[in-house]
């Protein structure tokens, strides 16, 4: 597993991101673990978080693509904290973009914030997490309408590896079969155990054998086959 892919999953528990316990999702499952992006609050881990996406990005779709496009709400925040870490990391200058949920009318008019989107663009979706793809299903028609777009992909912070709306699938697998673009993480639940483990992280073992049991059993009922 690359150095920085251990360094976010890192990053995620510090930044009480990432928890494990008992967690009742919108979906009515019951979780041992849930991921909250909405932690990430200080400029220090925007930073940070901006960076990693950085990597993974450069490492999934290298830089040959025009705009980082973050739906919003949450998708804003990590769409400018990227774009300027692959300006600083990579030396590339992408354009960011997002979508408003309601269309302005006066001043910066439209449905758009920052670039507007023009014929041709190559666009990389990038979001905290997806779960059902729910996001998706509203945020591409909004992409395909501004401009004639080739969608490359969608990047997401953290990958479930839990059953999508269809019941087999995950909702990344699902989402690459209905839109036709790649669709990928920085890591993946299977990293995180992996790496969290029975491996001690600031003196503490964040994964121990009970945990790793309610992981597992987890899995059995709601991952992805």
């Amino acid at each position: 597993m690359e150095s920085y892919k251990k360094e976010f999953i890192e990053f995620m528990v510090e930044s009480d991101v990432l928890k494990f316990g008992e967690f009742t999702l919108k979906s009515g499952r019951k979780s041992p673990f849930f991921m909250n992006a909405g932690a990430y609050v200080t400029g220090m881990q925007l930073g940070r978080l901006g960076e990693y996406y950085a990597k993974a990005i450069y490492d999934t779709y290298g830089l040959d693509f025009d705009v980082l496009f973050g739906p919003a709400y949450k998708g804003i925040p990590l769409a400018v904290a990227a774009t300027m870490a692959i300006n600083r990391l990579y030396g590339k200058d992408i354009r960011y973009c997002s979508n408003r949920k309601e269309v302005k009318d006066h001043g910066d008019t439209g449905i758009l914030l920052g670039s507007r989107l023009k014929d041709g663009d190559r666009v990389v979706i990038i979001e905290d997490v997806t779960t059902s793809g729910k996001s998706i299903e509203e945020t591409f028609p909004i992409i395909k309408a501004q401009a004639d777009v080739e969608v490359k992909g969608l990047i997401v912070s953290l990958n479930r590896m839990e059953v999508g709306k269809g019941g087999e699938k995950s909702a990344l697998e699902e989402i690459q079969e209905l839109y036709g673009f790649a669709a990928n993480a920085i890591v993946t639940m299977e990293e995180v155990v992996e790496h969290l483990y029975n491996n001690p992280y600031k003196g503490k073992i964040v994964i121990d054998d009970t945990l790793k049991a309610a992981i597992d059993a987890y899995y059995e009922q709601y991952g992805a086959k």
